[in-house]
């Protein structure tokens, strides 16, 4: 079983050919948690897995709010994580390894892929060309078979790019990340917008709705960018932070 949280694509890739070649089931967590789903029987031999982005170098809050949550029958035979990074993961198999054991899980494997940038909710940061794009998406597609390998043999690993500084980020910066960056209210549409509803359909928290044919958030938001990444006429903005940047999102719309 693997469960996944993905907002423009790049960890649902990840979590999709993983379940392929792997043979797993998929949960997508903010459907679990929307219909607070949160009790799972494993099957014996089982694998448990998860795969996200990596967000200011730690799991989501979403991620580890499922996984406190999680409550399981059975005992997995591997506990793993994939996850996704524009470039460096800081200490997220930490704080992951931490909020497993709580849960009277160990974790076995750890790896980190790196895919193309999506955030861009701050001025000095901007999205890979679209060449650039292409490679990390290309050397990721090349590592996942040998990933799903080392996972179906049970090996124990752990590669993941820390970069420097990692505690100094995922302790410190990130918390003053969450304080004043992960809110909604600094999203706007501008009169490009066509009323198309597609930001508000491809939401992965369904928190944005539709009223007199514009956006509203409405509060629940992790910044994924989704919206912003697959407006089709780039009418979404983050403050004046993503003002002249482009848009990507993995996959179709």
């Amino acid at each position: 079983m693997i469960f996944y949280y993905s907002g423009c694509g790049n960890s649902r890739h990840i979590a999709l050919g993983l379940a392929n070649k792997l043979g797993e089931r998929l949960v997508f967590i903010p459907d679990a948690l929307r219909s607070s789903s949160f009790s799972y029987e494993l099957a014996p031999g089982e694998r448990l897995g998860f795969v996200w982005p990596v967000y200011c170098w730690a799991p989501p809050k979403l991620v580890l709010d499922f996984v406190s949550r999680l409550e399981l029958s059975g005992k997995p035979s591997f506990c793993f994580f994939v996850a996704t990074c524009g470039d460096t993961a800081g200490e997220s198999e930490a704080i992951f390894r931490k909020a497993l054991a709580r849960k009277g899980l160990q974790l076995d494997s750890a790896w980190c892929l790196i895919m193309p940038e999506t955030y861009v909710n701050i001025k000095s940061m901007g999205l890979d060309t679209p060449e650039g794009a292409r490679e990390k998406i290309r050397r990721a597609d090349a590592a996942l078979p040998d990933i799903a390998k080392s996972i179906a043999a049970g090996e124990r690993r752990s590669e993941l790019p820390i970069g420097s500084s990692p505690r100094f980020k995922s302790y410190i910066v990130r918390p003053l990340f969450y304080a004043f960056l992960v809110k909604d209210k600094y999203f706007h549409v501008s009169d490009a917008c066509t009323s198309c509803g597609l930001c508000a359909k491809l939401c992965p928290l369904q928190n944005i709705s539709m009223v007199q044919g514009r956006p509203k958030w409405n509060g629940n938001c992790t910044t994924c960018n989704s919206c912003y990444h697959h407006c089709p006429v780039n009418a979404i903005s983050f403050g004046k932070a993503t003002e002249g940047k482009g848009q990507y999102y993995f996959g179709k719309r």
